[in-house]
């Protein structure tokens, strides 16, 4: 059997998949969470990886808070830069295991209008971007054959609040709830993610890799669809980024090409509206039923 250490397994939307997945496909899993030691220290880190001899290692811990990043630079650095090196490199030392690390979009800068594929040219618009985009590098430096980058984007699942569930709740509280339109991205399910995730750590695919389900959104688009599903009482508006100030520059097109994904996990990934389907009706109507029938 073999054994996979998964960092932030215990309550991140994507750790808590990935154990799910995991364990689905047999593998022995070990989760752990920023509460359960110290992560910038560097020989506690390679104690830890030398006591788990896992066959991989997933980090799906990172700083997301694409706003309070720029105004929390070193945090965000610590997190997203410094902790997969740290990784990376007692790895490569240890001579053990493969690292699955995952990145984001926001490494791109909005400016083309076909998807991205893995080698176009980052160039990150905000200190989150700038930050993952400095962790793979110094993950794929450190540990360049034993691997691999996994960008992804506008997460949704179940375990843990996110925009389809912040969508939800706002639509069951007003009658018209106002969203972005101008912002397109490649929605993607945290369990498809986390199946996709395996299967290249199953394979030690090193490099970096497109992890998105198929088809893209504004951000009006997704949350419509999300409405939709569940008959929600509230209307979905349209409105633009101007209207919505926020404090980091996002890509107004970050939509990721996953043809290089497709070919390696053998069929193309679900178009994102099939996923979320999944999602609505097997996490969330059944705990919305009784709002909508209020309304």
């Amino acid at each position: 059997m073999s054994k996979a250490l998964v960092l932030g397994g215990k309550s991140g939307l994507l750790g808590q998949a990935l154990v799910k997945v995991l364990n689905e496909r047999d593998w022995e899993v070990q989760s752990f969470g920023r509460q359960d030691g110290d992560l910038s220290d560097p020989d506690y880190v390679e104690r830890l990886l030398g006591e788990a001899n896992a066959d991989a290692v997933f980090n799906s811990l990172a700083w997301t808070r694409v706003d309070d990043a720029e105004d929390h630079q070193n945090e965000a650095d610590q997190a997203n830069r410094i902790l997969p090196s740290i990784l990376a490199k007692a790895m490569a030392r240890l001579g053990h295991g493969f690292l699955a690390h995952f990145s984001t979009d926001f490494v791109f800068p909005g400016d083309s209008t076909i998807p991205y594929p893995e080698n176009a040219p980052p160039d990150p618009k905000n200190v989150y971007g700038s930050t993952k985009l400095a962790g793979e590098k110094a993950v794929l430096a450190a540990l360049p054959e034993r691997s691999c980058v996994i960008r992804t984007a506008w997460l949704f699942g179940p375990g843990r609040k996110n925009f389809i569930t912040s969508i939800l709740d706002a639509c069951n509280k007003r009658d018209m709830i106002s969203v972005v339109d101008d912002q397109i991205g490649s929605p993607t399910y945290s369990l498809d993610l986390a199946l996709w995730s395996t299967i290249l750590a199953e394979k030690k695919a090193a490099g970096i890799w497109n992890g998105v389900n198929s088809g893209h959104a504004s951000w009006c688009e997704f949350a419509a669809e999300a409405v939709a599903l569940v008959r929600g009482p509230c209307k979905v508006e349209p409105i633009p980024s101007a209207q919505w100030p926020q404090k980091a520059i996002r890509p107004p097109y970050s939509v990721l090409n996953n043809e290089k994904l497709a070919a390696v996990i053998g069929k193309k990934p679900r178009p994102w509206p099939q996923a979320l389907r999944d999602y609505i009706f097997g996490y969330i109507l059944p705990d919305k039923e009784d709002n909508l029938e209020k309304h």
